[in-house]
């Protein structure tokens, strides 16, 4: 896949923005969710998003296409919570090779659409919704929910998915605790060996709140030396910020960083009703301060962003130049 890797030479490649947010505008009940395929499933399926790309993959389909039309290079699959440890929140763990296989085959077929320019699927590899670093439980802080072998083996079995189902380029996202990611890209180095595979993989971790740390407690720099010893296409952080919070931590991994970096921040901290109000507009004129700096190769949006949002940050990034790597010593 040297392609994205020459593109990014030229300029900075866009992603698309949330996929929650989009599917909110549906208003969707349960039956959307259980479709044809679980109608007799014993537990309640609503909200689960990823189950979607199986129920209602006409949604997922114009999503897709909204954030391409918006200007996007890369879309993201339906499948932030396609694990067999997320899944089973809803005993859904046998649904999730379908959930990713149907979701990365979606994307690609709408990005297949697109010949004006290369466009990209990146499979979304989420952190799952436990921890391998702390505990879950005040009383008992040597206990852990999940393993690394856990971890390991769901990502394993996601990856495998994804990869047949066609995607580009692998996206372990949302980062909040580096144990999980380096399970992930265990998984993934491991499946490349085995299967005599290798396309890009990008990595975004989670900076949750002004401390500049992640949730387990590890600063930027640190996040970034961790996970360095793979060879990735990018590194960058998503998620609980805004722009105008995570300029910061995205100049850290600017000056520190050999790999590209990529951004997609939140539109702006949700109100008191968990809501996004950050207009397309503001958020591209705080976005417009990364180019200014050349902080960034990939932009994009996550929670509370809309194709609205990407167009704005689309129109803007054409201005400018993609950040300059830094060569390692």
């Amino acid at each position: 896949m040297e392609e994205i890797f020459k593109v990014l030479k030229k300029r900075i490649l866009v992603l698309d923005g949330a996929m929650g947010t989009m599917i909110q505008r549906y208003s969707l009940e349960e039956e959307d969710f259980r479709g044809s395929f679980f109608n007799h499933h014993h537990k309640p399926l609503k909200g689960n998003n990823d189950l979607l790309s199986i129920t209602r993959p006409d949604i997922i389909k114009a999503i897709h296409k909204e954030y391409f039309d918006a200007g996007a290079d890369i879309v993201e699959t339906n499948t932030f919570s396609g694990t067999t440890i997320a899944q089973a929140d809803y005993d859904l763990e046998s649904a999730v090779y379908e959930i990713n296989f149907e979701s990365a085959k979606i994307a690609k077929e709408v990005a297949r659409q697109y010949t004006d320019k290369p466009r990209f699927v990146a499979g979304s590899i989420g952190p799952t919704n436990r921890t391998a670093s702390i505990s879950p439980d005040v009383n008992d802080p040597g206990y852990r929910a999940v393993t690394f072998d856990e971890l390991v083996i769901a990502y394993d079995q996601q990856v495998d998915a994804l990869i047949k189902g066609g995607v580009d380029i692998l996206l372990v996202e949302t980062v909040f605790d580096t144990l999980n990611a380096k399970a992930a890209l265990f998984a993934i180095d491991s499946y490349f060996d085995t299967n005599k595979i290798k396309i890009p993989i990008m990595v975004s971790g989670t900076i949750t709140d002004q401390s500049g740390r992640t949730l387990t407690g590890q600063t930027t720099e640190a996040f970034l030396i961790s996970l360095s010893h793979l060879d990735l296409l990018s590194i960058g952080l998503n998620c609980a910020l805004g722009a105008s919070m995570m300029r910061p931590y995205l100049q850290v991994l600017n000056s520190k960083s050999s790999f590209h970096t990529s951004a997609h921040p939140n539109a702006g901290l949700p109100n008191e009703f968990g809501e996004y109000e950050e207009t397309p507009e503001l958020m591209a004129n705080q976005i417009k301060t990364f180019f200014e700096e050349g902080l960034v190769n990939i932009i994009g949006g996550c929670c509370g962003t809309t194709p609205d949002h990407i167009k704005a940050i689309a129109d803007l990034a054409k201005n400018y130049k993609p950040r300059e790597l830094v060569i390692s010593d």
